[in-house]
């Protein structure tokens, strides 16, 4: 919990996820951020007030386009970014339907194989969502 005087940004997420339409195969989403030229799962700061579940399936919206199904919850990620802490907490989320159409904050988004995402992601952290994804699947 926050204290009162502390700045802590809070933020929300999802590792986005889907069956191939090829080859049934489970498959991550990444996005590409053009403003830090980084890989990373879909998230962002929520609206004052706003459900943390509910913020992360309006940054998916917002940031790939796919309207998703949350499932379980996974780790909460800590880290200090621009001097100041915050707080991403983070969900399994299955693709349902939708389609990408690039905008301001993301401009391409990219589905792999777990291994894949493990290796395209930016930030070594976010790395361990994946595995966690993939325990939540009862796949790892």
């Amino acid at each position: 919990m926050s204290s009162p005087g502390n700045s802590t940004v809070h933020a929300a997420g999802c590792v986005l996820w889907r069956r191939s339409p090829f080859d049934g195969e489970l498959e991550v989403c990444l996005v590409h951020r053009p403003k830090y030229d980084d890989w990373s799962h879909p998230k962002g700061k929520l609206k004052r007030g706003e459900d943390p579940l509910a913020g992360a399936l309006r940054e998916v919206a917002e940031e790939t386009g796919y309207r998703a199904v949350t499932g379980a919850e996974l780790p909460t990620m800590r880290y200090v970014a621009n001097e100041r802490p915050k707080e991403v907490r983070y969900w399994a989320a299955e693709a349902v339907d939708g389609a990408f159409a690039p905008n301001s904050e993301v401009d391409r988004i990219l589905w792999l194989s777990p291994t894949g995402a493990r290796n395209r992601l930016t930030q070594p952290r976010d790395r361990t969502l994946v595995d966690a994804l993939l325990a939540s699947l009862h796949l790892a």
